[in-house]
């Protein structure tokens, strides 16, 4: 059975509103997403570093219950396990602050059995971070190498903005590597000075022939194939908790749909007609309203019980 590979930061996020702390879970823009697809029934392994604390086994513990095979996450003696203070605002949605344990030399990472037509989920700070850039373009090579799909979501945080230019080139070598490419409003702003999603794909994206996926919170979905935005998907409304994960929820939605519906790498490559895009967004959108609803980064258990048994039902 295909699978869903993740690799990305892990961090033990702190949720406050109003300056009172609400849960406090693990988390990571990756972590998040396969944590997801693993809810939804759908085999998927997580990539990444811990450190060998008391922090590192909770979290590892979590996604083993979860589902997650979890034997890429390296765990290392001496470092401390991330944190990040996750503030929501009046809209729910948040601003971050993050600790990060201090690091000199990066672990080789442990590549997990990869099959064609795998889906590797990867993005975030983690995947341009020079410390590990070696070893994260070593995997995603082999990836694609082996036939797998690769989901880049880019995700890039204002914490730091002021690497952005340092870090370009991993950035464009990232979208050329990938296969399908999705970004939000607050990556255009940090990393492009707000210009519009047409922009952005004609400037960095369109060349390399590669889908782009462009969410806008509670706005409508932009999908860009080909020379120009070719469907707009208008998001229903919700009533929402925490938007924390939501992006991460709609990859892992994404993820799910290609699978549930025998979507190929070459499929991708050749071109998927409007109906399949169709049912991959929509699918996405449906991962990130659940999210919203409640606290946590990652779907509910019941709406993955959900997702598994109208999938199953797809298949009869």
């Amino acid at each position: 059975m295909r699978k869903v590979i993740g690799i990305g930061e892990t961090v033990f996020d702190i949720i406050l509103q109003g300056g009172e702390p609400k849960k406090a879970i693990p988390g990571g823009s990756t972590l998040n997403a396969v944590l997801s697809v693993a809810r939804a029934g759908i085999p998927a392994s997580f990539v990444s570093e811990v450190g060998k604390d008391r922090l590192g086994r909770q979290i590892i513990e979590f996604l083993s219950d979860n589902g997650v095979d979890t034997k890429g996450v390296n765990c290392i003696e001496g470092r401390q396990s991330p944190l990040s203070l996750a503030f929501l605002d009046e809209s729910n949605n948040a601003d971050y602050l993050f600790y990060q344990g201090v690091t000199t030399e990066a672990e080789a990472f442990m590549i997990p059995e990869i099959a064609p037509d795998d889906i590797v989920i990867f993005g975030s700070y983690f995947a341009l971070n020079p410390r590990l850039r070696t070893g994260v373009a070593d995997f995603l090579q082999t990836a694609r190498d082996k036939g797998a799909i690769l989901y880049y979501d880019i995700n890039f945080r204002k914490a730091y903005r002021n690497e952005r230019l340092k870090l370009r080139p991993a950035l464009i070598e990232n979208i050329e590597m990938a296969h399908m490419v999705r970004a939000g409003r607050e990556d255009l702003e940090v990393l492009y000075g707000n210009k519009s999603p047409e922009e952005v794909y004609r400037q960095d994206i369109a060349f390399y022939h590669k889908p782009f996926v462009f969410t806008d919170g509670a706005r409508p979905v932009k999908l860009f194939v080909g020379s120009k935005e070719v469907r707009t998907y208008a998001a229903d409304a919700v009533e929402t908790v925490s938007t924390i994960g939501a992006g991460d929820s709609f990859n892992a939605g994404m993820a799910c749909s290609l699978i549930g519906q025998g979507i190929t790498r070459r499929q991708i490559e050749e071109g998927i007609d409007g109906k399949q895009w169709d049912e991959l967004v929509k699918t996405g959108m449906a991962f990130g309203k659940d999210v919203c609803r409640h606290i946590d980064n990652y779907i509910s258990t019941a709406f993955g019980e959900a997702e598994k048994q109208r999938r199953n039902a797809a298949t009869i």
